[in-house]
C-alpha cells in the first residue's frame, strides 16, 4: 500500500508540474465552471421561482443535491477523464504494451497515472454550495462526516462505470460517443430523483444508478436516509468495483499488442 501511495505522489506531482505550464487554462476552467454552475442554478430556480417545489425538497435541500453533483463533476474532470480517456489512446498507439509490462497493476496505473487541475474549480464550487446550503439548513458536523460514507460509495460507483466503458475500447477502440452518453445520463443527478416520473426514477436507480451518486448522499446529509439504501449503496459500490476489475482482466485476454 505504501508503495502505491508513493507512486500516486510521483504521478500527480509530475502531472501538475506539466499542466501548470499553461496556467491560463486554469482561469478558463474556473470561468467555465462558474458558467456551468450559474446555468444549473438558473435551471433549478425556474422550478422554485413560481412556487413549485420537488415533493419533500426545499430550495436549500435541492441546492445540496446540485452541490454534490458539481462535486462529482469536479472529481470526474480531475481524476477520471484524464486517466480513463487515455485507455483509448494507449490501445490506438499500442502503448498499452508498456503499461502491461510495468511491475504494478495495470488497472491501478491507467486509473491514477495523471491528474488534471482544471477540474478543481468544480470541486471547490461544489463544496461551497454544499456548505452554503448546509448552513441554511443547520446541518451538523456529524451529518457531514456521516455523508462521506455514501459519497465515497458514489465515487466508486462512478469510477467503476467509467472504467468499464473505457475497457470496452479493447474491442471497439472509439468509445468517445459512449462516454458522452454516460455523461448525459449522469446529468440527471443534478436534481433530486423525486423530480422525475416513476419510470425514470426506476431507471436512474436500478439501471443507471444515478440516485446513489447525489440523492442518497444528500438524504444522509439531511439526516433522513434509510439504512436499506445506505447498505445498497455500499454493496453496489463494492460489487461494481470488483466487476470492473474482473472485466478489465477479461478484456485484456482479447487485447492484441502492437508487437504481436
Amino acid at each position: 500500500m505504501q508503495r502505491y501511495i508513493k507512486l500516486i505522489g510521483l504521478f500527480w506531482s509530475s502531472a501538475i508540474a506539466s499542466e501548470l505550464e499553461y496556467r491560463i487554462n486554469f482561469i478558463l476552467a474556473a470561468l467555465s465552471s462558474m458558467g456551468n454552475l450559474a446555468g444549473s442554478l438558473f435551471g433549478l430556480s425556474l422550478f422554485y421561482s413560481k412556487g413549485y417545489t420537488f415533493t419533500g425538497w426545499s430550495w436549500q435541500e435541492a441546492l445540496l443535491v446540485l452541490g454534490l453533483f458539481t462535486l462529482l463533476q469536479g472529481f470526474s474532470s480531475t481524476f477520471l477523464a484524464p486517466n480513463l480517456n487515455q485507455i483509448v489512446r494507449h490501445i490506438e498507439k499500442g502503448t498499452l504494451d508498456f503499461v502491461l509490462l510495468k511491475p504494478v497493476g495495470s488497472q491501478f496505473w491507467v486509473s491514477t497515472h495523471t491528474i488534471s487541475p482544471w477540474g478543481l474549480p468544480d470541486l471547490l464550487f461544489g463544496c461551497v454550495l454544499i456548505g452554503y446550503a448546509g448552513a441554511q439548513l443547520n446541518i451538523t458536523i456529524s451529518n457531514y462526516l456521516f455523508s462521506l460514507i455514501p459519497l465515497c460509495f458514489g465515487l466508486i460507483i462512478l469510477y467503476s462505470l467509467w472504467f468499464m466503458l473505457g475497457a470496452t475500447s479493447i474491442w471497439f477502440v472509439k468509445i468517445y460517443n459512449v462516454t458522452e452518453v454516460l455523461r448525459g445520463l449522469l446529468e440527471a443527478g443534478r436534481y433530486p430523483m423525486i423530480a422525475y416520473p416513476t419510470a425514470f426514477r426506476f431507471f436512474f436507480t436500478f439501471v443507471v444508478p444515478v440516485a446513489f451518486l447525489t440523492t442518497i448522499p444528500a438524504e444522509v446529509l439531511l439526516g433522513r436516509s434509510q439504512v436499506i439504501w445506505l447498505t445498497a449503496s455500499g454493496l453496489l459500490a463494492l460489487g461494481l468495483f470488483f466487476i470492473s476489475s474482473w472485466f478489465w482482466r477479461f478484456a485484456l485476454r482479447f487485447y492484441t499488442s502492437a508487437s504481436s
